[in-house]
C-alpha cells in the first residue's frame, strides 16, 4: 500500500518532474528520462560493499549484479533478506502493472535506503541500471538524491540493429554493444547476418555458407581463401558457430534482451546463391545478369529455406524472424519461364504478388512453431521507392499478423499498413539510420524522432509497436567507425523509445547524456565524434 501511495504521490507531480530547481534536478542524470520523478529534499549515502537483496523470483544472478555495479567500482555483500540490504529489488505484479515497468525509491528514512519494486524481471533489470545512474561517487562512498521515480516505457519494441554480414566484428563487439543497450533500456538486437556481401551464421547441412560464403565483406567482394587470411590474418573466422549464437542469446537474454535474427528473403542472397547456384533464378537467356534473387518455387530452395529457418528458430527463442524482403529486382523472375508459369497457375499477376505469395508461404511455415515474421516494408507489396514500371501487389495481400518494419518511401505506406491491421516497427532512416553522417542526422535531429506517425488514432497508435535505429556495415570496416557513428546517437534514440514525446527535452537530454559520454570515453566509444563534453570533432583513424 505504502508503494502505491508513493506512485500516486509520483503521478501528481509528473509534470513538475522536469522542472525542478536547478541544484535539485542536477542530482538527476538519467537516460533514458524516467516518466515519472519525484523528487525530495536530501540525499542518501552507501558504501562501496552495501549489502544487496534480489528476489529469488527476478531469476537475477549475483554475478550478473556484481558484474554491473562493478563497473563503478561497488561490490556487492549479497543478504537474504530486504530488511537486512541497503538495497533491495523485489517482483510484485500487483503493485506494477507495466510488464516492464518498475517503481523506485530511495528514501533517508528507510530501510533498505534504496528500494525498488517491480512486476517482471526486465522490469528488475531496468531499476538496476536507474539505480546504477542514479549513484554518483563521492568520497569513496555513493550519494543519490532521495526520489520516488515510477517508470515504464511508451514502447515496447526498442531496437539497435548491428549489420555483421557487410563487416564482421565478432562477438566481443556484439557483447559490448548488448551491454550498452541494457544502459539505455533498449530491449531488442536485431542481427542482420545475411545479406549478399557475406554469410555469418553457421547452418548445418549447407558447409559451404561458412566455408566460403563468409570470405567476403563490403571492402572486399569475395577474393578467395587465400586472398582472405591476408587481408585478416590473425582471425579465426568470419561468422559465427552455432555455439557462439547460443553464448550470444544467452548473454542479451541476460540483460533482458532479445534477439531478431534476420534472414533475406528473396534478395539480398549471392553469399548463398553464390555458394549453392541451385539457390539462384535461371534466366532463359543463359545470361549471369541481374541481382541475386532466390528461385522461390524451386524443390532446392524450399528445403534449403525451411532447413535454415528450423535451425534459426531453435538457435533464437525471441519467436520473431526477420526475413528482409527489401529492394528485390526482379529482373531474374521477369527473364525466368517457369516463374512465369507458376504465376499464371497461381493467379499472381505481378512481380511483387509473386514475392508476397514467397513470404506468405515462410509466415505460414513458421506460425506452425509460433513464430511470426517481421520484414522491411516492400513486403507489403507497396511501390515504396516508386520506381518506373513496378507494379504493385493485386492478387496478393500480405498474411495477417505479419510485422512490418518501415524504412523507406512515404509514411503513408505506414499508415496504410496501420489501416489494413498489420503491427508496424518505426525505422524510418530519415531519422534512425545510424550509418548517415552527422550532418544528415545531428543529435538533435535523432532526438526529434518520434514512432507515433502524424495523424494516427489512438486505437492505430496501439499498432506502432516501437522504433529501430540501424548500424548499416557499408562503411563500418573498423570496431571504431561502429563506435563513431552510434555514440552517443544511441542515446536519443533510447529516450524516443522509452520516454513520451512530451515528456522529452534536449537541452536536458543533453544535460543528462553528458556524464555518460563521459564513461563512453573511458571504453574508448568517442573517437572524434560530435560531443556533449569533450570539444571538437574529427574523423576516426
Amino acid at each position: 500500500m505504502k508503494t502505491k501511495i508513493k506512485m500516486l504521490a509520483a503521478s501528481l507531480c509528473a509534470a513538475l518532474a522536469v522542472f525542478q530547481p536547478a541544484e535539485c534536478a542536477a542530482q538527476i542524470t538519467i537516460v533514458p528520462q524516467p516518466r515519472e520523478v519525484y523528487l525530495n529534499p536530501g540525499t542518501v549515502s552507501i558504501s562501496a560493499n552495501p549489502k544487496i537483496y534480489i528476489d529469488t523470483k527476478a531469476k537475477i544472478t549475483n554475478d550478473y549484479i556484481s558484474a554491473q555495479f562493478g563497473e563503478m567500482g561497488i561490490t556487492p555483500v549479497f543478504v537474504k533478506k530486504a530488511q537486512q540490504a541497503d538495497m533491495a529489488i523485489t517482483l510484485n505484479a500487483k503493485e506494477v502493472s507495466h510488464n516492464e515497468g518498475y517503481i523506485l525509491t530511495v528514501s533517508d528514512k528507510a530501510t533498505p535506503a534504496i528500494s525498488a519494486v517491480a512486476r517482471t524481471r526486465s522490469g528488475a533489470i531496468y531499476a538496476i541500471e536507474t539505480i546504477r545512474q542514479l549513484l554518483k561517487k563521492t568520497d569513496g562512498n555513493y550519494t543519490a538524491a532521495v526520489c520516488t521515480i515510477s517508470d515504464w516505457p511508451e514502447f515496447g519494441f526498442r531496437s539497435f540493429m548491428l549489420d555483421e554480414s557487410r563487416h564482421f566484428h565478432g562477438k566481443k563487439m556484439v557483447k559490448r554493444m548488448l551491454n550498452e543497450m541494457v544502459r539505455l533500456k533498449m530491449n531488442t538486437f536485431h542481427w542482420h547476418l545475411v545479406d549478399d556481401p557475406g554469410w555469418r551464421i553457421e547452418i548445418k547441412g549447407y558447409p559451404k555458407l561458412t566455408e566460403e560464403g563468409s570470405l567476403s565483406d563490403f571492402s572486399h567482394w569475395f577474393p578467395g581463401k587465400e586472398e582472405w587470411q591476408k587481408i585478416y590474418p590473425g582471425r579465426e573466422r568470419s561468422y559465427y558457430t552455432q555455439n557462439e549464437i547460443k553464448e550470444i542469446v544467452e548473454y542479451a537474454a541476460e540483460r533482458g534482451i532479445r534477439i531478431i535474427p534476420e534472414i533475406e528473403v528473396p534478395a539480398h542472397c549471392t553469399a548463398a546463391t553464390r555458394v549453392y547456384p541451385e539457390l539462384q533464378t535461371k534466366r532463359d537467356d543463359g545470361k549471369d545478369e541481374g541481382y541475386a534473387l532466390y528461385n522461390v518455387i524451386s524443390p532446392e530452395y524450399e528445403k534449403f529455406i525451411h532447413t535454415v529457418l528450423d535451425q534459426v528458430c531453435k538457435l533464437f527463442p525471441s519467436k520473431i524472424v526477420h526475413i528482409g524482403g527489401d529492394e528485390a529486382s526482379y529482373a531474374r523472375w521477369e527473364n525466368n519461364s517457369a516463374i512465369k508459369a507458376f504465376m499464371k497457375e497461381h493467379g499472381l499477376h505481378t512481380y511483387a504478388d509473386m514475392q508476397l505469395y514467397a513470404i506468405n508461404e515462410l509466415a505460414g511455415y513458421l506460425e506452425k512453431k509460433g513464430v511470426k515474421i517481421i520484414g522491411w516494408n516492400e513486403i507489403t507489396g507497396d511501390n515504396v521507392h516508386n520506381e518506373a514500371n513496378r507494379e504493385e501487389n493485386s492478387a496478393v495481400q500480405l498474411k495477417p499478423g505479419t510485422l512490418v518494419q518501415f524504412w523507406d518511401g512515404s509514411t503513408e505506406f505506414a499508415k496504410k499498413a496501420i489501416a489494413k491491421g498489420y503491427q508496424v516497427v518505426n525505422s524510418n532512416r530519415l531519422y534512425t539510420y545510424l550509418d548517415y553522417d552527422y550532418n544528415s542526422i545531428p543529435v538533435d535531429h535523432a532526438y526529434s524522432f518520434n514512432p507515433y506517425f502524424d495523424g494516427l488514432t489512438g486505437e492505430q497508435k496501439a499498432k506502432v509497436l516501437g522504433f529501430g535505429c540501424q548500424m548499416w556495415g557499408e562503411r563500418t570496416p573498423t570496431a571504431q567507425r561502429i563506435y563513431f557513428q552510434t555514440f552517443p546517437r544511441i542515446g536519443a534514440y533510447a529516450e524516443c523509445g522509452w520516454t513520451p514525446d512530451r515528456l522529452k527535452n534536449y537541452a536536458d537530454f543533453v544535460r543528462r547524456v553528458t556524464p555518460i559520454e563521459q564513461l563512453w570515453k573511458q571504453k574508448g566509444f568517442f573517437v572524434g565524434q560530435p560531443s556533449f563534453s569533450m570539444g571538437k570533432t574529427e574523423e576516426p583513424k
